[in-house]
């Protein structure tokens, strides 16, 4: 057993700009280490003016899941069960990786993803 807190990485389009900041939130005063995206892109008033490169889009792409790779357990934010292209990418690239333990339960629109872990 370690007593380092536990870190989540927070998956999800960046349409849910202020639920992902809701559960960045949540789990950060439960005693998480949390790791999100960076960069919302087209999310408003979160650079929805600023244009995204394809070449950045996939950078950003790659580092989010090095993100995944440093974390024990992704928390997927899908607000009406919307899972996009990324996100799916990213989901499947978890439960690849992720040593199984058990799901660390979201409320709400929040689902846990680990390796071996149903929907």
């Amino acid at each position: 057993m370690t007593d380092r807190p536990e870190i989540v990485c927070l998956c999800g389009s960046a349409r849910f700009v202020d639920e992902m900041s809701a559960a960045i939130r949540e789990l950060t005063f439960a005693g998480a280490i949390v790791v999100a995206p960076g960069v919302f892109p087209g999310a408003e008033g979160h650079g929805a003016d600023e244009l995204i490169t394809e070449e950045q889009k996939a950078a950003l792409g790659a580092l989010h899941l090095r993100k995944i790779d440093l974390t024990d357990r992704v928390l997927v934010v899908n607000p009406g069960g919307y899972v996009g292209e990324s996100t799916s990418r990213e989901i499947a690239y978890a439960r690849a990786g992720l040593v199984h333990r058990p799901p660390l339960i979201g409320r709400g629109s929040v689902r846990a993803v680990g390796s071996k872990v149903s929907k």
